[in-house]
């Protein structure tokens, strides 16, 4: 059920009470134009959430680089959290993990033909992919966990909530999870619940939007989650479905926040609850004590057996020294999709798409010629456009 992941340590409640103060001030900063928001002259797109980890941004990223990547030239831009570098970086074929981060890293592998950066002050990333000879030409720049970054005024600003953690439950850090008091979720043009089970009927969507107390302007959708085959990261062998897995006993290694809906559905698909979940944290980067375990614990599991990961934890499994040879042989990344539930896929895409038509480089030139035009016919001024999915 919804929130059924959400453990408040309540003695811990004071500290969250400071935790706000602070927050809130900065906020209030923000609203008051002392501290200032920069909007820029392309389509941007944050992604984010008011959690600590675990609400499926990158699948969602992933899922705005599909829809939009035939039609334009799309760049992400990441903090590239736990790199080993430092501003603004540009991801080539050849940049190893530990330069952008492993977020990054996955995406610029899968979407070679994409433009992927990392750069800690997002303002800077946005002005160097818009500026720079290399990169320029991009058309529409995604943002990928911004939504807490508020020095980018993004055109589309897209809320994340966990349906196993929903934001309605939760509390302040650290006696929870919340990075902001929960009206920060009254910044989202769109909000959309991830995780959800696939059986959810018609009641359960109705509690859930009246629940979230969302503003007219909000758009809310559900997404789910759909499990691809799984792909061998050492070994030359085939795809394995996950109806193939029945029977086997998997380890999951999970470097995630949350991967108790992971180990659900795995369980799901094996059929005799023969899962071994080694937990790491999220983003961690695996020691030599680790990979000892690691080795160790598929040793003593009988077969037949299978070592299932995340493709987060695939990126930074790749490089580490020291895996058993058995290992590396059974070793398979479970990539996944978001797909969108109640049929509304097509509205979102439609929603994404023409907001990236209309306030196109290409558009606005041809918005501010026109405008002018008519300035020198009527002799009458015009206010400067901002880029925002409300003013569509």
């Amino acid at each position: 059920m919804e929130g059924d992941h959400i453990k408040i340590n309540k003695w811990l409640i004071p500290l969250s009470w400071l935790y706000g103060l602070g927050v809130g001030l900065r906020n209030e900063l923000f609203e008051l134009n002392i501290l200032k928001t920069r909007r820029f002259g392309i389509p941007v797109i944050s992604v984010g959430n008011i959690t600590v980890g675990g609400s499926g941004k990158t699948p969602h990223v992933e899922y705005l680089i599909r829809l939009l990547k035939d039609k334009m030239k799309v760049a992400v831009l990441s903090r590239g959290y736990k790199r080993k570098s430092h501003g603004y970086v540009l991801a080539d074929e050849n940049t190893p993990m530990r330069e952008i981060g492993d977020e990054p890293y996955q995406m610029k592998t899968k979407f070679p033909d994409i433009r992927v950066a990392v750069d800690k002050n997002r303002c800077e990333g946005i002005d160097r992919l818009t500026s720079d000879e290399e990169t320029k030409d991009v058309d529409v720049i995604l943002l990928d966990d911004a939504f807490q970054h508020r020095y980018v005024q993004p055109g589309i600003n897209i809320l994340l909530v966990d349906y196993h953690r929903l934001i309605i439950y939760d509390k302040l850090l650290p006696a929870g999870r919340l990075r902001e008091p929960l009206s920060g979720k009254n910044r989202a043009d769109i909000v959309i619940i991830t995780k959800c089970p696939k059986s959810l009927n018609p009641i359960d969507y109705r509690v859930l939007s009246k629940a979230m107390e969302l503003y007219p302007f909000q758009q809310l959708y559900f997404t789910t989650l759909d499990y691809c085959d799984l792909e061998p990261i050492f070994s030359k062998t085939r795809n394995i479905p996950l109806t193939e897995i029945r029977g086997k006993n998997i380890l999951l290694l999970a470097g995630i926040m949350s991967p108790k809906q992971l180990e659900l559905d795995l369980n799901s698909f094996t059929g005799n609850n023969a899962l071994t979940t080694l937990s790491f944290p999220d983003h961690h980067a695996f020691t030599t004590k680790d990979i000892n375990r690691i080795n160790e614990t598929f040793a003593k599991m009988p077969e037949p057996k299978l070592i299932v990961t995340t493709e987060k934890d695939k990126a930074r499994l790749i490089d580490v020294e020291k895996l058993s040879e058995e290992v590396k042989a059974n070793i398979y990344a479970l990539p996944i999709k978001v797909s969108f539930m109640l049929d509304k896929g097509e509205t979102f895409n439609q929603k994404i798409i023409s907001y990236v038509r209309k306030n196109s480089r290409n558009s606005i030139l041809a918005k501010r010629e026109d405008d002018h035009k008519s300035k020198d016919s009527h002799h009458s001024g015009h206010r400067p456009r901002t880029i925002s999915f409300r003013d569509n």
